[in-house]
């Protein structure tokens, strides 16, 4: 049975098959702004894509699709692939430093074996090029960068336990966060360097924790009937965007569930909807997606046509 279940969560945090996705899909590439709740749709293509990083300087997004990463302009235009070279299997955890001048991705490598998958974490320069590997430990799945780009903050199975590790960017040491039952997922730092914004199961629904980059203090943030994924810091150091599951998914985040985006303010713990409802989950809010001036985020909605 902790098999199935350990089988179960690593088809959740990998990218997602073919045999997931209903054949007549529409996804949704859209910029929300967080204070008038304003949206708009920059793009719309039958075919299915993931995950929206936004660029530092504001001008493009960086999606994934079939393992690689596309830039698209903020009007929507479609600015051709990344050169990621022999990293072709790209899943939907990848993001830039905070400086903009690195593009750190989760390639399924498929030169490992490992139980859980076997994803890494690379490193190269966000205009392209040839990735250096930072985690030779397999699964890996990155999601956040401390503000000095000197660490990285991941997703990773060890023995049997999904739990939350960081490394030097340079020295490949990994360092255990968290050490509960129970999966801990999507890690980020602040802005300010001062936190680790996370999601954890070990209570039995997902919600969202932070910790001290030391993995100190640990503290539940949300307490809601939601099961609350990746939590991704804003600019100003208080504003939290992640996205709930309306139903208990048992510890997964599967793809085509009812979710909305909702918003965190740290400092009063007050949470409030940034959308209604809609058809998503894996793929649509799994990475940073804030734009540099803290206004708004990117998102992926899909349509089931079938």
């Amino acid at each position: 049975m902790k098999n199935i279940k350990l089988l179960f969560i690593a088809l959740c945090v990998a990218m997602i098959s073919p045999a997931q996705v209903p054949q007549n899909l529409d996804s949704e590439l859209v910029l929300l702004n967080v204070n008038t709740g304003k949206e708009k749709v920059i793009l719309r293509e039958k075919r299915h894509f993931e995950a929206p990083n936004w660029s530092r300087d504001g001008k493009f997004l960086i999606i994934n699709h079939d393992g690689l990463l596309e830039k698209v302009s903020v009007r929507g235009e479609k600015l051709g692939v990344i050169d990621t070279g022999f990293a072709d299997r790209c899943n939907n955890d990848h993001g830039l430093s905070i400086d903009g001048k690195w593009l750190i991705i989760s390639h399924n490598d498929p030169s490992v074996t490992s139980q859980g998958g076997n994803s890494r974490i690379f490193i190269l320069p966000a205009s392209g090029g040839v990735p250096r590997l930072i985690t030779g430990n397999a699964p890996s799945y990155w999601h956040g960068i401390s503000p000095d780009n000197q660490w990285v903050v991941y997703c990773a199975m060890r023995n049997g336990e999904w739990d939350v590790y960081k490394t030097q960017v340079i020295i490949d040491e990994e360092i255990r966060l968290t050490d509960t039952d129970g999966l801990d997922d999507g890690p980020e730092y602040s802005y300010d360097g001062e936190w680790i914004y996370f999601n954890s199961h070990r209570t039995g629904r997902m919600h969202i924790w932070r910790m001290r980059p030391d993995g100190s203090e640990q503290t539940q943030l949300t307490s809601d009937e939601y099961d609350n994924w990746f939590p991704h810091p804003g600019p100003d150091n208080r504003s939290i965007a992640y996205i709930s599951y309306i139903e208990d998914q048992k510890g997964g985040h599967p793809f085509g569930k009812d979710v909305k985006i909702r918003l965190l303010d740290v400092e009063t713990l007050q949470t409030r909807d940034l959308t209604p409802v809609f058809y998503g989950g894996q793929g649509s809010l799994n990475v940073h997606s804030w734009s540099p001036d803290g206004k708004s985020i990117a998102f992926v909605r899909y349509f089931n046509n079938d």
